[in-house]
């Protein structure tokens, strides 16, 4: 994988900068996080060098100094919010996400239940959290948030809610998902904060858009891709441009709560510190990236996986036409089709050449490789042996596995365990060279070249089971899928 972010002088600037920002106030910085703090793959896949875990690893040298507040509302409690992407309930996931701080030395002080009404199921979680020995606080809904700015900056609005204590000078708030009252919960700690007389900041923390990249760069259109089921959309910040002169990219929901907020500063302090949203973020991911070229060929490469994905949705009975629409369009600004991901275009031509479903994986060298489905394997699990044979230097024509060995696992799905498949797949592949690889030297040589496998480009003409799905995603390939319901 060519190399375009400079993880290292991310993890010092950005460190160095949130510093900075804390000492502006009375050493006290609320940092509403956006995105995820940790296993941002987004982020690695369009800032090739970026690590997943940079933000973790960044903080990390803040830990003595940083505490921080989960955020959850009660709302998703009671509806029983799911995390997609994770298949578990809101509320379990702010216990995941303690456990996965704290595993990592970090302070997690405390969990807000915001939007809190009285729900039973809150007051249950609640209670839950107090047998666990964690401290706990309710924030309530506010008639008219967030344009009725006397109301909320008084006693009957923010000073209602419970004033979460805090011991360190930088507070970390997150939350499981979206709309769970992260802002609104660094807001209320900056009214009651100054109540107190202390005079906190709040700062934003989300990595994308970028804001010093121009607007139609293909790291930003790879933002808009990825939040395009939201409906996000990038623009230029008419408050920066105003105050500065300057172009700075920012997006839509930020720009148009920006005129409210700034009623909130003055309504607590008497002014606002800020004269644009760009100004409230501390990102300086923009100042790390090494090889332009390179995180644009990946951006790309994110705005095609994006649509995959979004078709895939729409193919499974999903009511998401207007994502793929809004990805299509963004196709337009990059100047690009599917074709420019090299791995469709071969796996396209090898279904003509054969006429059954086929797969292709772009290797680290730019080897392109190929497979078909045949009556013993599916394509994903016959890319897999080709892909390995290639990299061990293997003849293609050897068979690693022996359709003795093959046949007998085709019974046993089909006969014992009902099933309608009797192709290999990848799993019940990688199983068989690990069983041969005891005796079998090319079946070892082949297992040892999966390492080699991470961060390479795979495409699929028909969409994967969910099995094959999770065996490229361990192998660390970037899979994408023609929307084709397998029959």
């Amino acid at each position: 994988m060519k190399i375009g972010f400079d993880n290292d002088k991310y993890l010092k600037i950005q460190s160095e900068h949130i510093r900075e920002r804390i000492a502006q106030f009375d050493g006290k910085l609320y940092l509403e996080l956006g995105g995820k703090l940790f296993d941002d793959h987004h982020a690695s896949r369009v800032l090739p060098g970026f690590k997943p875990d940079s933000k973790l690893r960044m903080f990390g040298q803040l830990s003595d100094s940083i505490e921080i507040v989960i955020v959850i509302s009660a709302e998703d409690i009671e509806k029983n919010k799911i995390r997609a992407d994770l298949g578990i309930t809101y509320d379990e996931d702010v216990l995941r996400l303690r456990d996965e701080f704290m595993n990592r030395n970090f302070m997690v002080g405390s969990v807000v239940i915001t939007h809190y009404n009285g729900q039973h199921t809150a007051d249950t979680f609640r209670k839950r959290l107090e047998r666990m020995g964690i401290k706990s606080y309710v924030h309530y809904p506010i008639e008219g948030y967030p344009h009725s700015v006397e109301l909320i900056a008084s006693d009957q609005g923010f000073g209602k809610n419970e004033y979460v204590e805090t011991q360190r000078p930088l507070v970390i708030v997150t939350a499981p998902g979206p709309g769970s009252g992260k802002m609104a919960t660094c807001l209320s700690q900056l009214y009651n904060e100054n109540k107190r007389g202390i005079h906190a900041g709040y700062a934003k923390f989300e990595t994308f858009p970028v804001w010093n990249l121009p607007l139609k760069h293909p790291v930003n259109i790879a933002y808009e891709a990825a939040t395009a089921d939201l409906n996000d959309v990038n623009m230029i910040d008419p408050f920066h441009l105003e105050a500065y002169g300057k172009t700075a990219i920012n997006y839509n929901r930020d720009i148009e709560i920006f005129p409210v907020l700034n009623a909130l500063f003055e309504g607590i302090y008497g002014e606002n510190p800020y004269k644009s949203p760009t100004d409230m973020g501390v990102n300086m991911v923009g100042f790390c990236i090494s090889d332009d070229e390179v995180c644009c060929q990946a951006s790309r490469n994110e705005i095609i996986r994006r649509y995959y994905a979004a078709t895939n949705k729409l193919a499974n009975g999903f009511d998401n036409s207007n994502e793929v629409n809004k990805i299509r369009l963004l196709f337009n600004q990059a100047k690009i089709t599917t074709a420019y991901r090299r791995t469709t275009t071969a796996a396209y031509e090898k279904k003509i050449e054969t006429g059954h479903t086929a797969a292709a994986i772009e290797l680290e060298d730019g080897t392109i490789i190929t497979a078909k489905s045949s009556q013993l394997l599916g394509c994903s699990a016959a890319l897999l042996l080709n892909a390995t044979k290639h990299l061990a230097g293997i003849n293609h024509e050897a068979k690693l596995i022996p359709q003795s060995m093959i046949e007998p696992i085709q019974k046993t799905k089909i006969e014992y365990l009902g099933g309608h498949n009797p192709r290999l797949h990848t799993d019940e592949v990688l199983v068989a060279l690990s069983v041969l690889s005891e005796n079998d030297e090319l079946c070892r040589r082949a297992l040892e070249q999966l390492p080699k496998l991470r961060n390479c480009q795979v495409h699929s003409t028909v969409m994967l089971s969910e099995v094959d799905r999770k065996i490229f995603n361990k192998l660390g390939c970037g899979l994408t899928c023609d929307p084709v319901i397998k029959k």
